[in-house]
């Protein structure tokens, strides 16, 4: 088995386990396990792009994986979600502006968009209904390129991926509303204070 081949495994096991950890109830973000599942598979993934293209594959992957680690290092800093949104989707547009100077074709431009989508959805906060719908999002769409490229190593990952981030999406919701009405129901009510009525002199008339 080549060196890329069980590269790419090792990094579609480490981004399965990182879909699959558990939500964490941590604010600082370089203290997060699931982060850092995130960091190290992208990391990994970016090396079998490299390996790939040592092998004569494009260099447009390692573009793509540079700006997954982009969004990894934005996640890291723990940066506003307006400027996240900002970088990445200039990068985005810069990488469909060169693939259709070179006329890559529709599918490579489908490829691009959802990884952009997917590293929005990394660097945006945690643990937010945001953040799991667009990786839900990202994950489909990589499936669906995947699929038509017939790269089924990226095609399996991607689907348990998004199913993954639309599990915790819901439940994220769900847990919100729940937390709502626990809080609706404990808010005390508010007494209404009946003004007395004030009586009015009458000046009789004489």
């Amino acid at each position: 088995m080549e060196l890329s081949v069980i590269t790419g495994i090792v990094g579609s096991i480490v981004l399965l386990i990182w879909a699959a950890w558990p939500i964490e109830k941590i604010k600082e973000p370089t203290k997060s396990i699931k982060n850092w599942l995130f960091g190290i598979g992208s990391f990994i993934m970016l090396i079998y792009a490299i390996l790939g293209y040592l092998a004569g594959g494009p260099v447009f992957y390692i573009v793509l994986e540079l700006v997954v680690m982009l969004a990894v290092a934005l996640m890291f800093l723990g940066t506003k979600d307006r400027m996240n949104t900002a970088l990445i989707s200039v990068a985005g547009i810069l990488l469909i502006l060169r693939s259709w100077i070179v006329f890559q074709g529709p599918s490579m431009i489908l490829f691009i968009v959802a990884f952009v989508v997917l590293s929005l959805g990394y660097a945006y906060k945690m643990n937010t209904i945001r953040r799991f719908l667009f990786l839900a999002i990202g994950g489909a769409l990589i499936a669906l390129s995947s699929y038509l490229g017939a790269s089924w190593i990226f095609f399996r990952l991607n689907v348990f991926f998004s199913l993954f981030s639309l599990i915790y999406a819901i439940k994220i919701s769900f847990n919100t509303k729940k937390l709502a009405a626990k809080i609706t129901q404990v808010a005390p009510a508010k007494k209404v204070i009946k003004k007395k009525p004030v009586a009015t002199k009458t000046t009789k008339k004489k």
